[in-house]
């Protein structure tokens, strides 16, 4: 390999590690990934992946040519659409159907093209998706609509965000705080029967970060010990700043319009799960930036990964159901990925959301600290572990099963 091959190859692995990395591709998937693309072009090469950090080493087959470069990287978004041309892109090279100077610059126009949709879409997008999630924790119908209500709210912090780098910085707290301050005014003005912790914990759904604490799990146990334990714990902090804006948000609220004590309204009745989970995973697909053409692939893990654990969790005991979920999402995410012959990532990730591990978390921090439950929830503490560890080994038995072609 000469030394112009080398280096037009060398830029476009970088390259194509750094936007994997930004569409939130985990450690373990990306440095796979990585490595059966030097493979093809004739290279070797060593990864090493952290959300926050990103290493790479190429080197030619007798050492002619050697190339290091080490990249500090923010922690990657969810953007599966991007992801899939992404993935796309490289079947293509390696088909022999792009050169890779046309892939190179592919790839800069996928990484520059407008990836979401209007705000107001956007905005209608959380709005529907943190009603429908309080649906399935229990809520009421009044409290499924002051939770949309105030998800619309979480939308327009989010788009503030986008064009202010110090709104960003405090986002999770800010928008967790407003969330209280609003489900106490809701409560106070009209409607005092809604449950408003419960309220609150649905409408910051999106940002809970129980998609995170799964995937550093798993990196975990794939033996990324670094960059796993580094995700667990951002994911962590995440939450704990979540939860420090609501207890304070809720604290104010109450301050500034009484305490007011919840009156149980009417649960929706048990059909209403069935278009709840339609309805979330929905809302999920322009969040996710999810392809039309993979949308119904990613709505019925959906429904595979919710249903599969509530009628395992009626023979399993608590927090094993999930692990039926969790082997059902893997299997289907699979076989999706050897029909389309796209990232399994694109579907997996709505199945795991639906499993609702990141509001197990938050309950189970709420007991700890208030020691109260707005939720009827018996060894909460003990289950957010058992849902964790389940997910986990969901996920490995599916891969033993129904093995994936693809690394992604």
């Amino acid at each position: 390999m000469d030394k112009t091959d080398f280096i037009h190859t060398r830029r476009f692995i970088v390259k194509l590690g750094k936007m994997l990395h930004k569409y939130g591709t985990p450690a373990f998937r990306l440095e796979a990934h990585l490595n059966e693309v030097a493979a093809y072009l004739n290279v070797n090469a060593s990864f090493i992946s952290t959300p926050t950090s990103l290493t790479f080493v190429i080197w030619s087959d007798k050492h002619e040519e050697e190339y290091n470069h080490a990249a500090r990287v923010q922690p990657g978004e969810l953007d599966l659409g991007s992801l899939a041309r992404t993935d796309e892109l490289v079947s293509a090279l390696i088909d022999g159907k792009l050169s890779l100077i046309e892939a190179d610059e592919r790839l800069t126009y996928i990484d520059q093209e407008i990836k979401f949709m209007h705000p107001l879409g956007m905005g209608t997008a959380f709005c529907f998706a943190t009603g429908a999630f309080s649906v399935l924790m229990g809520a009421s119908l009044l409290d499924a609509v002051a939770t949309g209500a105030i998800g619309i709210v979480m939308y327009l912090f989010v788009f503030w965000s986008q064009h202010s780098r110090r709104v960003a910085y405090m986002l999770e707290p800010a928008v967790a705080l407003v969330a209280g301050v609003l489900a106490c005014a809701i409560a106070h003005y009209l409607e005092p029967g809604i449950n408003i912790r419960l309220v609150v914990l649905s409408s910051i759904i999106i940002f809970i970060p129980g998609l995170a604490l799964a995937i550093g799990l798993a990196e975990l146990s794939s033996r990324n010990v670094v960059s796993g334990t580094a995700r667990v714990m951002d994911a962590l902090m995440q939450l704990f700043k979540l939860y420090f804006g609501a207890f304070l948000g809720i604290s104010l609220g109450f301050a500034l319009f009484s305490e007011i004590e919840h009156n149980p309204l009417i649960r929706l009745p048990e059909w209403s799960l069935f278009v709840a989970v339609l309805v979330l995973c929905t809302a999920l697909v322009p969040i996710f930036n999810i392809r039309l053409k993979h949308a119904h692939w990613a709505i019925t893990c959906g429904f595979v990964g919710y249903f599969s654990t509530y009628w395992a969790a009626k023979y399993l005991e608590f927090g094993l159901g999930t692990f039926a979920g969790a082997f059902a999402v893997g299997v289907f995410a699979n076989v999706f990925s050897r029909i389309t012959n796209a990232p399994t990532s694109i579907v997996l990730m709505q199945g795991l959301i639906v499993l609702v591990p990141g509001s197990k978390t938050y309950i189970g921090l709420n007991s700890f600290v208030s020691g109260k439950d707005f939720v009827q929830a018996e060894h909460i503490g003990q289950e957010t572990f058992v849902i964790f560890m389940s997910l986990v080994a969901g996920l490995i038995f599916a891969n033993v099963v129904m093995p994936t072609r693809k690394a992604l």
